[in-house]
């Protein structure tokens, strides 16, 4: 008896120890990170069946999602008991764990859902419920409106002063919920009870407005209180009624700005109450004299009107608002990154100029605005001008602005009193300002300039051991932080800022490594969509303020097709293509529509915009290429990624007929560009970076004429000459076409032109000429001279995914399947990147020191990569110490040419080998 006892307490300790160790290992499964339409926990979504997203963390590696649940409710009391589901999938055998759609009944206007989501894994491992997130509807049906435009009075058309509107209010019981619904002809910012609604600026946003008008929807309950309140917004001429485009051209939507807000407020004992704009609200002007995008801000303290949206406010004086009749256009709920506050910096230096001009250099050229301190007699005004660099001499400059004065004033009140003032409707781009009228000496402490850009998530960061690369970098990300302001601008100071089609599209790639930019895109795409013309041409700009004589030229349109497509490799979005592609078809129709013999060679065209060209060229050294060469390659190029996009959704009929399309495209290129001997009719960089990147030659006579295009940098020395159509794909061909080293030399070369020459120059934005300001101080034309636009920034591309080699997978799009495969090289020993995917974080580092060669890998849960180890075919390759073939979630190891090329489950890896 006692021997049986002593054996069976050991053996009963160690089941119970297997016991708590698998429970371990399967609490170690969580899901984290839930989003709804890539948002988390939005309020205001307005498709039928949203779709959840969520990310799987685990300890083992090769972890693989087998199954998922999801259960949806409208409490979140009995949610987590599993009670009273409006919806519970089931569980779903299935390694999906992105923008899986929403199968239940149907989900009603205004209500808000919680759902959770619970997954097994290839282990056998179960995560738990996830924490309890929500998403809430918006207003679905548009007799749900039934708030009032308001406005001031009719025929109110003068630019300028902004109005004021409040509404005060009762609340007879405590409050449950409260959601404001708020949009504005113009641009709106509301309070409640003297605090701001919302974090975001510039709302409703720029859409286009006679078609698409956004609304917010915020949950304002914390703003409210059981008893007095009020309510209210201001109002800026904004993209609306502002100065648009050129030529001093304002109220291009509309000479009258108005708003329109319902309240809706449900109490604790089930009750509802709702308050809305209508003809019993009151409106005033306050200080904002002006304020507008390219002009700046007036603002007038003595006209401060302190606690106009706070109860007690004594609105006598105030009249009462004009209703007014909707628009034509289509409310429509937005969840979209907005505009917010980022990043805030201090003065690097405050200096006298040349000229006695105070400046103040903030060490960072920026898009936002400067909150100041001031102290001083009433009736003083303090301006600020805004401008990017300095001149020659080191004095303020800012001719490059055109006819935008980017000018801030304030007139202070007085009276002893400390005063703080920051902008309201407009934003600037700088780095310096120059300070008028400031009373007494300014000091650092009492200036602050402060990021403002749509609010977009950062999700990648780029390293390497070259200092200047790394500013590349970080101007890269700060071109696109500028520019980003609820659509991509070309640039943010002088007076266009508009949504150029060119420059949006090269760059849309580079975007989606930086930063979360699938809202973004989704959102804009549909203004593309809505300011297509019927004829399929695309306009120069979206929203197209230029009109429909400014659409079709190649390169620009193209951004119909080429952001979707970028988009879906980015997150994998097949709704985007789907959404997308009517538009699609449509501008390949279009080039089809204007082709003859399937040669595209009419209309006007933009080409390779702001290509090399020395001032004095008296010898042809200026890098011309025909412009129908690139309009027909650009043809062929959006074929292609249509029939892509057709096979993605099943249109195996379109995929058909575009394939055969495209084989005359490319007939057509070579019968009127390439010569017999394989020379093309343009010897620039760009014609054979199209030619080469687009497959518009036959394979016998590729590689030749990528020895072409080589010959060619090394005619310039090393140089680039391309413009906004070639420079994105120049060094991807170069390493495609086995000339990585010669990819090196161009980035790293440091004279212009060249990526590194505006770094030398001290840039800290990327600039639109690649000779902004020359060597000796001088500056560019003042026509054309920005030193925030982030076109030339699309090397960032390759830097990504060649020179570290993190990069997609066509058949497993948004890194479903990662593709890992890094080019070393230049004088570089180290080069990095980490890109939060829509899984979780990618990781890739790699480091040589002599003919030591390490690489660093985290592939994360729920995908797998193909890794390829340069010049690894014959190396004796450890992975964490161990053999290869000894890695339990390594496999089909196998020689790639001088490369080793294996699959790797998710899970951190290290290799290390001799090359």
């Amino acid at each position: 008896m006692i021997n049986k006892y002593l054996i069976q307490v050991p053996l009963a300790a160690f089941m119970l120890l297997m016991v708590f160790t698998q429970s371990a290992w399967a609490q170690k499964l969580q899901v984290k990170d839930l989003t709804i339409e890539y948002a988390h926990n939005p309020m205001g979504v307005d498709v039928p069946a949203p779709r959840f997203s969520w990310k799987l963390a685990s300890g083992l590696r090769g972890t693989m999602q087998q199954s998922y649940q999801i259960r949806v409710s409208t409490d979140d009391k009995s949610i987590g008991t599993g009670k009273s589901l409006l919806w519970d999938s089931g569980i779903i055998k299935t390694d999906e764990s992105i923008q899986v759609a929403y199968t239940g009944p149907a989900l009603q206007s205004k209500t808000r859902y919680y759902w959770q989501v619970q997954v097994k894994d290839n282990h056998g491992n179960s995560s738990a419920w996830s924490e309890i997130n929500f998403w809430q509807m918006g207003i679905l049906n548009v007799g749900e409106w039934t708030a009032k435009w308001i406005t001031t009075f009719v025929g109110d058309t003068l630019l300028g002063p902004s109005p004021y509107f409040r509404k005060s209010f009762t609340l007879p019981k405590p409050v449950k919920s409260a959601t404001a619904y708020i949009t504005a002809h113009g641009l709106y910012e509301g309070q409640i009870n003297g605090k701001k609604i919302g974090k975001d600026f510039f709302t409703p946003g720029w859409t286009s407005y006679h078609k698409r008008l956004l609304y917010q929807t915020y949950d304002v309950t914390d703003l409210l209180k059981a008893g007095g309140n009020t309510i209210g917004f201001s109002l800026g001429d904004g993209w609306y009624r502002g100065f648009m485009a050129f030529d001093g051209r304002h109220s291009f939507y509309g000479n009258q700005v108005s708003g329109l807000l319902q309240l809706e407020v449900e109490f604790t004992d089930g009750t509802k109450e709702t308050i809305q704009t209508d003809e019993t609200w009151k409106y005033g002007y306050g200080p904002i004299m002006l304020s507008d995008f390219y002009n700046g801000e007036n603002y007038d303290a003595r006209k401060a009107i302190n606690g106009w949206s706070e109860n007690g406010f004594n609105d006598t004086q105030w009249k009462f608002a004009t209703t007014i009749q909707p628009g034509s256009e289509n409310l429509v709920s937005s969840i979209s990154p907005l505009a917010r506050k980022h990043e805030e910096f201090k003065p690097k230096r405050i200096l006298t100029t040349p000229k006695g001009e105070t400046v103040i250099d903030f060490g960072q050229n920026l898009v936002g605005w400067v909150k100041f301190n001031v102290k001083g007699l009433s009736g003083t005004v303090v301006s600020i001008e805004h401008g990017e660099v300095l001149d020659k001499e080191g004095n303020f400059y800012n001719a490059n602005l055109r006819k935008a004065k980017q000018l801030v004033t304030y007139t202070l009140k007085g009276g002893g009193i400390p005063e703080t003032y920051e902008p309201h409707f407009t934003y600037q781009g700088f780095r310096y300002i120059k300070l008028t009228g400031y009373p007494g000496t300014p000091k650092p402490e009492d200036f602050t300039a402060i990021a403002i850009y749509s609010d977009m998530k950062p999700t990648g960061s780029f390293s390497t051991s070259n200092a200047m690369i790394n500013q590349l970098q970080h101007n890269i990300q700060w071109g696109q932080k500028g520019n980003f302001v609820d659509i991509p601008t070309d640039c943010p100071q002088r007076d266009e800022r508009l949504g150029w089609t060119g420059d949006a599209q090269v760059f849309s790639r580079t975007a989606a490594f930086n930063m979360d930019v699938a809202g973004f895109f989704t959102k804009w795409l549909k203004d593309v969509r809505a300011d297509q013309l019927p004829n399929g041409s695309v306009p120069f700009v979206v929203p197209n303020v230029l009109g429909s004589g400014a659409s079709g030229s190649t390169g620009w349109g193209d951004v119909a097709v080429i952001v979707p497509w970028n988009m879906y490799l980015a997150y994998g979005d097949k709704k985007i293509l789907a959404d997308q592609y009517t538009s699609m078809k449509g501008w390949v129709d279009y080039m089809t529509g204007q082709s003859k013999n399937n040669l595209w060679n009419t209309g006007f065209h933009f080409g390779d915009w702001l290509f090399y060209r020395p001032e004095d060229d008296n010898d042809g050294r200026a890098a011309i290429t025909d412009k129908y060469l690139i309009a027909q390659a650009f043809y062929a190029h959006s074929t292609q990624l249509l029939i892509n996009t057709a096979e993605v959704l099943g249109n195996k009929e379109d995929a058909k007929n575009y394939k055969e399309l495209l084989g005359d495209i490319k007939k057509a290129f070579l019968k009127e560009y390439l010569t017999p001997n394989g020379r093309l009719v343009s010897g620039s960089q760009t014609a054979y970076v199209l030619a080469l990147n687009f497959d518009m030659l036959p394979e016998d006579l590729r590689q030749q004429a990528a020895d072409r295009l080589v010959a060619n940098v090394k005619d310039y020395k090393y140089h680039l000459t391309t413009g906004f159509l070639g420079t994105p794909y120049l060094c991807h061909v170069l390493s495609r076409f086995g000339h990585t080293d010669i990819a090196y030399k161009l980035l790293l070369q440091d004279t212009y032109p060249s990526w590194l020459y505006p770094v030398k120059m001290g840039a800290t934005t990327i600039w639109e000429r690649w000779d902004g300001q020359k060597i000796d101080g001088t500056l560019q034309t003042t026509q054309m001279n920005s030193f925030n636009h982030y076109a030339y920034g699309a090397i960032g591309d390759w830097m990504y995914r060649v020179m570290v080699g993190l990069n997609t997978d066509d058949s497993g799009p948004g890194y479903k399947k990662i593709i890992i495969s890094p080019n070393p090289g230049g004088s570089l020993t180290t080069a990095s990147a980490t890109l939060q995917t829509l899984y979780g974080e990618v990781t890739v580092k790699w480091t040589q020191d002599n003919n030591v060669f390490k690489m660093d890998i985290v592939v994360p849960e729920n995908t797998s990569a193909v890794i390829s180890l340069p010049d690894a075919a014959t190396a004796d390759v450890k992975e964490s110490g161990a053999a290869l073939g000894k890695v339990k979630t390594i496999s089909q190891v196998a020689a790639d040419g001088k490369d080793l090329k294996l699959n790797a489950g998710s899970g951190s890896y290290h290799f290390e080998y001799s090359r």
